[in-house]
């Protein structure tokens, strides 16, 4: 990805140089809202985390459509949550409480994005608003879903995913939009949403038969599971324009 990413950078900096005003870069990162979609139709709750990201755009002479690259560290997953809850003690007759709990599936990953952007200025200033479509590429550097492993050797229990069926590489769309508000001439701030649909699966499980239970002491046939990702992303950010002007 390292070497793909440098190539397009390399192009990207020449392209922005020759037919544009420069080109314009930053960093940006917020809060990500993570959902996990699983084909056993077991129903997963949000994933509260964060990302980072720096990126580039072209600045062409109109300052209408531009052209971006990112790379990203980007968190996906879900969770489960169970509540509180209080049950009797048929025997005792008094009450024992139990707390909730939250299960968490987190993907830590590596994100290459590329697209357009289509801005607009807003008001009687220099804010525009913008929309943005893109694809991206998605690299899994780890995860925790070792925790889960530990616990299933402990109880004998296979029943949450593992690594070893983690699928490294992704891929998916970027959609969104947001707006530019320039500070000085060459710096602004960025307000941005997104929606990162996968349209690969993060997860991808064969079924497993004969797989014991040491609570009813049977065997029973597991069968596959797969999930894909899907992300919302509320970003805020600094963008630095390098201009170019041309002195005949």
């Amino acid at each position: 990805m390292k070497k793909y990413f440098l190539g397009f950078l390399l192009g990207f900096l020449f392209l922005g140089n020759v037919t544009g005003q420069g080109f314009a870069f930053g960093v940006k990162g917020g809060l990500t809202v993570g959902f996990q979609q699983w084909n056993t139709g077991s129903e997963r709750d949000a994933l509260l985390t964060y990302h980072g990201i720096a990126f580039l755009e072209s600045v062409p002479e109109e300052k209408a459509f531009s052209i971006f690259a990112q790379l990203g560290y980007n968190r996906r997953g879900g969770a489960i949550r169970s509540r509180a809850f209080s049950w009797i003690d048929p025997v005792t007759g008094g009450e024992r409480r139990f707390g909730g709990n939250t299960t968490r599936y987190i993907f830590n990953n590596v994100a290459l994005s590329l697209g357009g952007k289509q801005k607009k200025f807003i008001g009687n200033g220099n804010a525009q608003a913008y929309y943005m479509i893109g694809i991206r590429g998605e690299y899994t550097v780890n995860t925790n879903l070792h925790i889960y492993e530990e616990r299933n050797l402990l109880f004998g229990r296979p029943f949450y995913p593992i690594d070893a069926f983690v699928q490294k590489f992704n891929y998916g769309a970027i959609i969104g939009g947001g707006l530019e508000f320039p500070l000085t001439e060459l710096i602004g701030m960025i307000l941005e949403f997104t929606v990162n649909p996968d349209f690969s699966k993060q997860y991808r499980q064969p079924p497993i038969a004969n797989v014991y239970n040491p609570f009813t002491m049977q065997t029973s046939d597991l069968a596959s599971q797969e999930l894909g990702n899907t992300s919302l992303e509320l970003t805020v950010g600094f963008r630095f324009w390098r201009k170019i002007e041309y002195i005949d």
